[in-house]
């Protein structure tokens, strides 16, 4: 199985701080994933910033709509 993680923000801070952050995410999953077992050549791993929101409630987000856009998501790309 290969798996694809992608990270996301909620929409607080800058498109730019927003994608950074979220590419550490991405980044830090896919460490964690490796440092669990997974092969290091079966993982890959992309910071999306605030572009795809679970909730898209814009700046009139409550604090709970704000954690569910903070997410990690994995896709399987291959079985």
């Amino acid at each position: 199985m290969v798996i694809f993680v992608k990270s996301h923000t909620d929409s607080k801070g800058s498109a730019e701080y927003n994608l950074v952050l979220s590419e550490q995410r991405a980044q830090s999953t896919v460490q964690y994933l490796i440092s669990r077992g997974i092969a290091k050549n079966r993982l890959s791993g992309k910071g999306f910033g605030n572009l795809e929101p679970k909730i898209n409630c814009g700046t009139d987000c409550t604090e709970e709509q704000h954690a569910q856009n903070r997410r990690s998501e994995f896709l399987i790309v291959k079985k």
